[in-house]
């Protein structure tokens, strides 16, 4: 099994692994990565393979700083601007990959562009110290529900990985927001973290919807998937279903429930995309075959919110992106 080790000890542990080509579990401030040094194969190859996780599907590469980032890609005047506005934060860039940037092409997965983030804490600290870049998707299982305690990635990766530094629970929860900038606007590949309202008012237009095939990671139709199955917007409980809850009211027949968490008694969706997937994994272990759950509101991080929701409850053998 892997070691746990808190943050402020795994430092050094945690580089020594990646110099070695191996791979870290990490936490950010979003959810925990699984990390291996971008620009080397081997260890990117890791990843996929702890995962599980399909190689068309391309990973973000975390920088430490825009020099770092610009080694990697060329940046447009607006992804420039969302830059210096979001980073280090929870926003990642899809931008053309520089030819001569040393990222594996593992990492953007043939593609001509490559998804860069810049985190905040220990995964920021941590790459400043190796000097190169972190590919870094979510430490999980390919298509299961993210983890945002080092505990949750133990008990999945726990026999694949050799170490998680424990950073405590993520504060935001949700997996960062990706845009694209091309002709015409800028293009919300997944919503996440960050509102797209908040992005919106920063680019000074609105922002596109919509995107064909599969040009940055998180948008596979199924995806963030618990055992059991999902039942979204439900205004009923069944007999024998996990309820999923939202908010000071509920749905009719909420006594019917095997298990109840609510993501936010208040209504505060900060509050219930922290909570999200750690309430998911904790229904899932009750269980039911079904999870219902209560409707969502879709404004602010309710999208990205209810865009887990949906890809949770997708059919399970659908390949493609649906954004």
């Amino acid at each position: 099994m892997a070691d746990i080790v808190s943050a402020s000890e795994a430092l050094e542990p945690a580089l020594a692994l990646l110099e070695a080509g191996d791979v870290v579990a990490i936490p950010t401030e979003t959810v925990y990565g699984l990390a291996g040094d971008a620009t080397n194969g081997q260890a990117v190859a890791r990843i996929f393979e702890a995962k599980g996780r399909p190689r068309f599907n391309p990973l973000i590469a975390h920088v430490a700083d825009m020099a770092m980032a610009e080694r990697i890609a060329i940046f447009d005047p607006l992804s420039r601007r969302l830059a210096e506005a979001f980073w280090p934060g929870p926003l990642t860039l899809v931008l053309p990959l520089r030819k001569e940037a040393s990222i594996h092409p593992l990492v953007s997965a043939g593609l001509d562009t490559v998804a860069l983030r810049m985190p905040k804490g220990f995964g920021g600290e941590l790459i400043r110290r190796l000097g190169r870049p972190l590919a870094a998707p979510s430490a999980n299982s390919s298509g299961r529900i993210s983890a945002t305690t080092a505990r949750a990635v133990a008990d999945d990766l726990g026999r694949r990985i050799r170490l998680v530094v424990d950073g405590g629970a993520t504060p935001v929860g949700l997996e960062s927001t990706i845009v694209k900038a091309e002709q015409g606007g800028l293009r919300l590949l997944r919503p996440g973290g960050i509102a797209a309202a908040d992005i919106e008012a920063v680019a000074g237009s609105g922002l596109l919807r919509g995107a064909s095939g599969i040009q940055a990671p998180g948008m596979l139709a199924s995806h963030y998937a618990p055992g059991a199955a999902m039942r979204l917007d439900a205004e009923k409980v069944e007999q024998g279903e996990a309820l999923l809850a939202f908010g000071p009211t509920r749905a009719a027949g909420w006594q019917n429930a095997v298990a109840i968490k609510n993501l936010s008694e208040r209504g505060d969706l900060t509050e219930a995309a922290a909570n999200l997937f750690a309430f998911m994994q904790d229904l899932d272990r009750a269980g039911a075959a079904v999870i219902a759950v209560e409707p969502v509101p879709r404004d602010g991080l309710g999208e990205a919110i209810n865009d887990r929701l949906a890809r949770a409850a997708a059919p399970r053998d659908k390949p493609l992106a649906a954004s």
